[in-house]
């Protein structure tokens, strides 16, 4: 099966929508997110950028691209609420839970960041595979 392009819409929306998912994720596990990095709320507020606000929207706006052409390139299979959801969970599983748990452990993490990290991770992820999927190519 050939791979024709990618929908852009698609891309945009699932960025929103993923985009949207870590930050009600993340100010729901604001305390216990910052008790496994070792920080208080005072440290994290000192240390923060808007700029990252920026960066993050479009490091996950390259994800939902990178996502939306590998999926195309699975063809019809890549492809559905099914294919979307599979494909992202495999590219989590494959890249970013392995990097995560290679990096926190040589940083010295708690294990309770990755877990904290690594599930909004396979959320931005699945969000971002059901969205494309569900749109299509």
């Amino acid at each position: 099966m050939a791979f024709e392009g990618i929908n852009y819409l698609a891309v945009v929306v699932a960025m929103v929508a993923s985009y949207a998912f870590g930050a009600a994720y993340y100010m729901a596990l604001a305390k216990p997110w910052m008790a496994a990095l070792g920080k208080t709320e005072a440290e994290v507020k000192a240390g923060a950028s808007p700029v990252i606000y920026g960066v993050t929207a479009f490091a996950q706006l390259i994800m939902a691209f990178m996502l939306a052409g590998v999926m195309g390139h699975l063809g019809a299979v890549g492809m559905g609420a099914l294919g979307g959801l599979t494909t992202a969970f495999f590219v989590w599983l494959g890249f970013v839970a392995t990097t995560l748990v290679v990096n926190h452990g040589f940083q010295g993490a708690r294990r309770s960041l990755t877990l904290i990290d690594g599930a909004h991770w396979l959320g931005v992820l699945l969000i971002q595979g059901l969205v494309i999927g569900l749109f299509g190519l």
